[in-house]
């Protein structure tokens, strides 16, 4: 395995009195694609805020290229490296296309490399270089998908966080998607993956781990996942 470029140790968070991550432990590799998956309601969204700094750790450590970020807000854990790409993903009503994918970069002062980041954007999703004028949220689920990725990528992060890819796509749209996040990982970059559904998260990454009510139940490469017998009935339907 590679060195980790995250690592969350005992990690508690909730909000408010209600406590929802338990003691949670984790390594995501660098150059890697790894995957949390579990059940709606696990705490997987939970994590990635904690990590991305939208909510306050109660306990435990997080660490990032060696560094402890527990205790940064979320602008500096942005400036350190991470970017989190929302559940629902969040564009901004009124906002082009464009402007919302310049809106990853607000950090940034190279212009010339920002307007490199945005051509390999349209190259990578052609589609969003014909929707470029129009408002991003009046774009179909996928496009909207395409346009919060391509918004985390523009800040040129060292870690992509995706909270749940698939949620209210076309299988076809799914899949493109995914054929995506793997090119983006070539191209160097490190994913931690948040998704529903396991199938699909198991044909993207490596390595898994599998939260259950706040916790983490099992880890491992997602081959030996998908063989594990319980693994199967619970979350593959097999």
């Amino acid at each position: 395995m590679a060195e980790p470029i995250l690592t969350v140790e005992n990690l508690a968070a909730g909000y408010g009195d209600v406590q929802v991550l338990w003691d949670i432990s984790l390594v995501v590799a660098a150059g890697e694609i790894t995957c949390i998956v579990g059940s709606n309601g696990a705490g997987k969204t939970t994590l990635l805020r904690t990590i991305s700094g939208l909510v306050q750790a109660s306990s435990g450590r997080i660490a990032f290229n060696g560094e402890d970020i527990t205790s940064r807000p979320a602008d500096q854990v942005l400036a350190s490296g991470i970017a989190h790409v929302p559940e629902g993903r969040r564009l901004f009503r009124g906002l082009s296309v464009h402007d919302n994918l310049l809106l990853g970069a607000y950090l940034r002062h190279d212009t010339a490399e920002v307007k490199r980041d945005l051509e390999y954007i349209f190259t990578l999703f052609p589609i969003l270089r014909d929707r470029r004028n129009q408002d991003a949220t009046t774009l179909s689920g996928g496009e909207q998908q395409m346009c919060a990725i391509g918004r985390g990528i523009m800040s040129r992060p060292k870690l992509l966080m995706i909270d749940e890819l698939s949620l209210g796509l076309a299988p076809r749209l799914v899949e493109r998607l995914s054929e995506a996040l793997l090119e983006i990982n070539r191209n160097g970059l490190t994913i931690l993956l948040v998704e529903q559904d396991v199938m699909t998260a198991f044909e993207i990454a490596r390595h898994a781990l599998i939260i259950e009510t706040g916790r983490v139940s099992m880890t491992g490469t997602t081959q030996s996942l998908a063989d594990n017998p319980a693994i199967r009935q619970a979350y593959l339907g097999m």
